[in-house]
């Protein structure tokens, strides 16, 4: 699909890896998966932590951890850190943990290659981020992750489109439809995000696994004002922007 143009709109929002490649180059590109890459992000940083994002399932990340001195986040409760927020509260100030993940981490390696700036977002940073996106660039690409079905076909996810509609909704300028839509949805349901995220595919999913907690964290809106920035290694909090 030939890149669409950015003339006629300043901020842009597209799904997944195909929306990536789909969108021209923007100014800033930030990306959004709520449960639970981005929402760990948020949460780690805000504990003094560096997470480095990597491939889902790849054999490799041990090696890669150890290069870069960093702990390789594993499973729900199989390891200390992991894809869970909760576990990131208490990290220690100074950790590097390597966190793979199937949409969030994958998404942002495939963006780093394309992106002058490049940033994650969820619910609980949006407005922080939005205000960062707005000061380093005029165009940009909001990316909402998605899940995957069984078959790897993209799965377009509720609280994903939430969150993008979050951060654009502090964005100033042209919007493209698809970018309003998502604002819309968020102004919709911003009184109820818990409940909503709870609801979800993916909630429920979730909460079926006994994971209970993960809707609290990822539904704190603005709760945060950490700007995680991809430095081409590890996101890393900005402070200054």
């Amino acid at each position: 699909m030939t890149p669409f143009a950015q003339e006629y709109a300043a901020c842009r929002c597209e799904w997944g890896t195909e929306g990536l490649a789909a969108l021209a180059p923007a100014d800033v590109t930030i990306i959004i998966d709520v449960f639970t890459f981005t929402t760990c992000v948020d949460v780690a940083l805000g504990a003094g932590a560096a997470i480095l994002p990597y491939r889902w399932d790849d054999p490799t990340a041990a090696d890669y951890a150890a290069r870069n001195k960093a702990e390789l986040a594993g499973r729900r409760r199989q390891a200390r850190y992991s894809l869970a927020p909760d576990c990131y509260v208490d990290a220690p100030a100074g950790l590097r943990c390597v966190l793979p993940s199937p949409n969030g981490a994958r998404i942002t390696l495939e963006a780093a290659a394309r992106s002058a700036v490049l940033l994650a977002a969820c619910l609980r940073n949006a407005q922080a981020v939005a205000t960062a996106a707005a000061h380093w660039g005029r165009t940009i690409n909001v990316i909402p992750c998605g899940e995957r079905w069984p078959g790897g076909a993209l799965r377009p996810a509720l609280e994903d489109a939430l969150g993008a509609g979050a951060v654009l909704a502090h964005l100033a300028g042209n919007r493209s439809v698809e970018a309003e839509a998502c604002v819309a949805l968020f102004e919709r349901h911003k009184a109820e995000l818990q409940d909503v995220l709870a609801q979800t595919s993916s909630g429920r999913e979730l909460e079926g696994r006994g994971h209970v907690r993960d809707k609290e964290y990822a539904a704190a809106l603005n709760a945060s004002t950490i700007v995680p920035r991809f430095d081409g290694v590890a996101y890393v909090a900005v402070r200054d922007h």
